[in-house]
């Protein structure tokens, strides 16, 4: 009899024991699923527009470190399959408009956003540069001598062209800068790039009309510089008066600096009036989704659609980690069989007619 009570209670506390561990189990299955969900269906600009905003600027931050991490994985873009694409004519215009690019970047963000970055469309600039507070030679990253935060981002800027002047003048026609939630399309910057002369003073990218009298630029729509525009900062860049060496929004200031040097901002636009340059991801601009600011910032009327924005698109901004991915599979990997893709000249202003992009079968006789 008391064998049979101690096996019952013996049966009570394993069942007790499973019945919590069951719950808590399920409890925490439950939050994780939650929060995948969360972070797969979100990107890094709009977790604010779900009230993030009124979190403290260090959470928001943490959160966003958190959702690249997660989302970034460890995926690997060696590109092991044989395409039978022809590079007659981006591998000359690789050798003739040669490209700096120079990464904005940070310590927190290096192993998230900075190395997909690295590992996708970097890889096809003549010369890439991370530019950080802190130099990592592993990475490898440039350490300016710059405090880390939003609030020094103007002065991360002003020194990395600085550096970029007294090092790399001659590595390349052409200097770009880039967030690391940018992606750019090189192939698209440097046939734009033919239609412009590195010895001009100008500058491109996605043209704000606001602050400054010629308007300025996205700095995370990524802009670009020519030879001559970098020779000019360069040599005055470092006069208060014309360049703010810190301070305000870094976009605003490098944009009223470059005014003061005499560089011109340029219609990016194609032939057809659509947009190249790009301050928010793909699915942005296709659906109009845009934030009310948007509206009056815009030099080219804020339009949405596919059809507004250029076949050869350069870059596009708030791209997430595992966006960055995404978009390296679709331009470089993903092919219709049976549709061979020509090219077309946008890059003049003439009366060229939109044509059908959908293949229509033959109607049967």
């Amino acid at each position: 009899m008391v064998m049979f009570r101690y096996v019952a209670k013996l049966f009570a506390v394993l069942t007790a024991g499973f019945t919590l561990a069951a719950v808590l189990f399920g409890y925490f299955y439950t939050q994780q699923y939650r929060f995948a969900s969360i972070v797969t269906s979100l990107t890094s600009r709009n977790v604010f527009s779900l009230g993030v905003l009124n979190e403290s600027k260090d959470s928001r931050e943490e959160f966003q470190k958190s959702l690249g991490q997660y989302l970034s994985g460890n995926i690997s873009f060696e590109d092991l399959h044989l395409h039978e694409d022809s590079d007659a004519l981006s591998t000359p215009l690789y050798q003739k408009e040669r490209v700096l690019c120079w990464i904005m970047t940070s310590p927190q963000n290096l192993n998230v956003k900075a190395r997909v970055v690295r590992d996708t469309w970097a890889r096809r600039c003549n010369k890439v540069l991370f530019m950080s507070s802190v130099t990592d030679p592993k990475f490898p990253t440039i350490g300016l001598n710059v405090t880390e935060g939003r609030k020094h981002l103007t002065a991360k800027t002003m020194q990395a062209f600085r550096y970029i002047y007294k090092n790399h003048f001659d590595d390349a026609e052409w200097f770009m800068k880039a967030d690391d939630d940018t992606y750019v399309i090189l192939e698209n910057l440097r046939y734009f790039l033919t239609s412009q002369n590195k010895s001009d003073p100008v500058f491109f990218g996605h043209h704000f009309k606001k602050n400054v009298k010629q308007g300025y630029y996205s700095g995370g729509g990524g802009y670009v510089l020519s030879k001559e525009a970098l020779r000019r900062y360069g040599e005055k860049g470092k006069d208060p008066k014309l360049c703010l060496p810190d301070g305000g929004s870094e976009d605003v200031q490098f944009g009223r600096c470059m005014e003061n040097l005499g560089v011109r901002t340029v219609n990016t636009t194609d032939a057809l009036g659509r947009s190249r340059f790009h301050c928010f991801d793909p699915e942005t601009h296709v659906l109009g989704r845009f934030p009310e600011w948007y509206y009056k910032y815009d030099a080219n009327g804020a339009k949405k659609g596919a059809d507004s924005v250029s076949d050869y698109a350069i870059s596009f901004h708030y791209v997430s980690p595992q966006k960055m991915y995404f978009l390296e599979f679709y331009v470089y990997h993903l092919r219709p069989y049976g549709n061979v893709s020509g090219t077309r000249e946008i890059n003049r202003h003439v009366n060229v007619k939109p044509r059908r992009s959908i293949h229509r079968p033959a109607k049967r006789p």
